[in-house]
């Protein structure tokens, strides 16, 4: 079976905090390679080759301060950020191969080599702001991916879904008054950044372009359906988007140690199908997924799996399932979403 979904991987990425005790460890992406390597998935995606961001490219979303102390970390034994974010000796290589993991991605999407994919990187990307370092985050992957898009492939309107436990307080910053990416954020609230209330909706000229569904625990798949369904797609279908990224946190994973929601690989597979839905619509089919969160070691494996399958053409979801998704109420915080991001999305209709 030929495939024209990409993968992203590289041993280096797993050189990130290894040996330190941290919840984002390397076992994150070695139980992903090794579910890539098992008997039945060799020859499924197209391996893409990564390659390091340079310091220039890396300037479009951070600042040469910011980039300088990263570098300062290069081949150190050990060096703390903050108090959640450290490295060590080749954590800053690291964190310039996975962004630029991402941007090999997005070149073989725009070459025809594949038509989506997934970056399977780390560290992760979300919450590195401009001058910052922080929530186990060097430099942000997804922000830069999108600058990338823009830049070299002359993309004009973007739009990055966010679908980790932690609202990404980075990338909405990086766009916050551009009215050419369009960020969508589920998240639990109030939680760690602190970011990501209703209201946070862009500034000047970006103003609606920033939708954030802050989300109390305990939602499962169907409430992110409905969210995805009544909210997203809407906006997005206004929007219409050339590219579509996705900052996929799998910490939302029903038994994920730091979150606090419901949500199973079913759930993934069916916010990756709206997606995908999307991208066929108005974006030539066009996401790239990046690897953010997710630490139940089991639960982050089989949902990254049941994401690429869908990517692939080769959906775990069965019409069924999707039935059950689409029946019964929405969560309140849609009616809640709505109301906030009508005045710039007229088309959004409480159910």
């Amino acid at each position: 079976m030929s495939s024209r979904t990409g993968v992203v991987r590289h041993d280096l990425y797993k050189e990130h905090l290894v040996g330190s005790p941290h919840v984002e460890s390397p076992k994150r992406l070695q139980v992903i390679y090794d579910m890539l390597d098992a008997a039945d998935m060799p020859g499924r995606f197209v391996n893409i080759s990564p390659r390091p961001a340079t310091h220039d490219e890396l300037a479009r979303v951070h600042s040469h301060s910011h980039i300088e102390r990263v570098a300062g970390t290069d081949g150190k034994p050990h060096a703390s950020l903050d108090p959640d974010t450290q490295t060590t000796p080749l954590s800053y290589q690291a964190a310039k191969l996975a962004a630029g993991g991402l941007f090999s991605l997005v070149d073989k999407i725009f070459d025809g080599t594949v038509k989506n994919g997934f970056a399977l990187v780390r560290p992760p990307g979300h919450h590195a702001e401009r001058d910052r370092a922080m929530g186990f985050c060097l430099f942000n992957n997804v922000a830069l991916g999108a600058c990338y898009a823009m830049n070299t492939h002359g993309v004009k309107k973007i739009l990055i879904v966010d679908w980790d436990l932690h609202h990404g307080n980075a990338t909405q910053k990086s766009f916050y008054t551009d009215p050419d990416v369009l960020y969508f954020s589920t998240h639990q609230y109030p939680h760690y950044p602190g970011t990501g209330g209703l209201r946070e909706v862009g500034d000047k000229d970006g103003i609606g372009f920033t939708v954030n569904v802050p989300l109390s625990p305990g939602h499962g798949d169907k409430d992110f359906f409905k969210i995805f369904k009544e909210i997203l797609c809407p906006i997005a279908s206004a929007f219409k988007p050339e590219l579509i990224f996705v900052s996929a946190g799998f910490d939302t994973y029903v038994a994920d140690p730091l979150g606090g929601m419901n949500v199973t690989p079913r759930g993934y597979a069916a916010m990756t199908r709206l997606i995908m839905d999307l991208a066929r619509t108005y974006a030539s089919e066009r996401v790239a997924i990046t690897l953010e969160g997710g630490y139940h070691l089991t639960g982050l494996m089989e949902s990254v799996r049941a994401v690429l399958r869908e990517l692939s053409g080769d959906s775990i979801l069965t019409d069924g399932d999707l039935e059950a998704l689409e029946k019964g109420a929405a969560p309140p915080i849609v009616e809640d979403v709505i109301r906030v991001q009508r005045p710039y999305w007229p088309s959004l209709k409480i159910s």
